[in-house]
């Protein structure tokens, strides 16, 4: 029933222009901000509280409401994503800098790691460099299983390889980047245990994942941050690049997880309010430390 209902909303918002997807997204996030025993506005603020204590409540209140709107609106932006015809799903990229971070990377020789947070719509990211490099990308398996067979076809429609996030999927990447291509990876999941290390994030002690650093280190590839900024008025998205910190290729890894977070949370501060702060980011603790959730 789930995957069904999901399936119908995606071909919903899928038929309506971007403006109105928008819209409804806005009213749905004012009705889930207000609804402060629903787990994902729960969570939203947990994340934002931790992260910006500086804030007064007010201003985390303000920001947590404005979050659960664009994180909505990434919702409703899913249909056209990955149900539109690719040409005119890519029309949405309205504006890209720093592209040529990419081409430098491939010119070098040794390929490109793409490392994509979180922030607004990191999914026309990943469409727009599949489309225009030979790409490879880690994609998490979904719960809803029913789901796969849409989203892969979505997701690899212009071009890009997508593998699981498994021992076969990692050799995929290390095999793209030896081939000078580009590998993709959202740096900002919680890796499984035993696939990564505490980090600070945000000042907090983060489970960060090593694999962006093994893979950079043992390959010689260049590591390029890429994030979508949501324009306003529903215009589309301007997508960013910049080249990371060296130090993310660091041989201590504890050196490399926190050049990671830095530069993730680089990202986030341009436009706080398009991070998805619904996710756990924090589920995993340090021995002894209490769940936040």
């Amino acid at each position: 029933m789930r995957v069904l209902l999901i399936k119908g909303l995606l071909h919903l918002f899928a038929s309506l222009p971007l403006r109105t997807a928008h819209g409804i997204a806005t009213l749905l996030g004012r009705i889930i901000a207000q609804r402060t025993t629903l787990r994902i506005a729960q969570v939203t603020r947990t994340n934002i509280r931790l992260c910006f204590p500086h804030l007064s409540f007010a201003e985390q209140d303000t920001l947590a409401k404005q979050s659960l709107i664009e994180t909505c609106k990434t919702f409703s932006e899913m249909g056209a994503l990955w149900l539109w015809p690719p040409k005119r799903m890519l029309g949405l990229v309205r504006k890209v800098s720093g592209e040529a971070y990419l081409q430098q990377a491939l010119q070098r020789g040794k390929g490109g790691l793409v490392l994509t947070p979180h922030l607004a719509s990191w999914e026309i990211v990943g469409l727009y460099v599949c489309s225009r490099y030979p790409s490879t990308a880690l994609s998490r398996p979904l719960k809803l299983a029913g789901l796969h067979d849409l989203i892969y076809t979505a997701r690899s429609r212009t071009g890009g390889r997508i593998v699981p996030t498994d021992n076969a999927g990692v050799r995929a990447l290390y095999r793209a980047l030896h081939q000078n291509e580009l590998a993709g990876i959202l740096p900002d999941q919680v890796p499984n245990e035993g696939m990564g290390i505490f980090a600070p994030f945000f000042g907090i002690p983060t489970y960060t994942i090593v694999l962006a650093s093994r893979l950079a280190r043992k390959t010689g590839a260049s590591v390029i941050f890429a994030y979508a900024e949501r324009l306003p008025h529903s215009q589309g998205f301007h997508l960013h690049f910049f080249q990371a910190p060296a130090e993310i290729a660091a041989e201590n890894l504890e050196t490399a997880a926190s050049a990671l977070n830095q530069a993730i949370e680089q990202c986030i501060q341009q436009y706080p309010t398009q991070y998805q702060w619904s996710y756990k980011r924090f589920k995993r603790r340090p021995a002894g430390e209490v769940s936040v959730y």
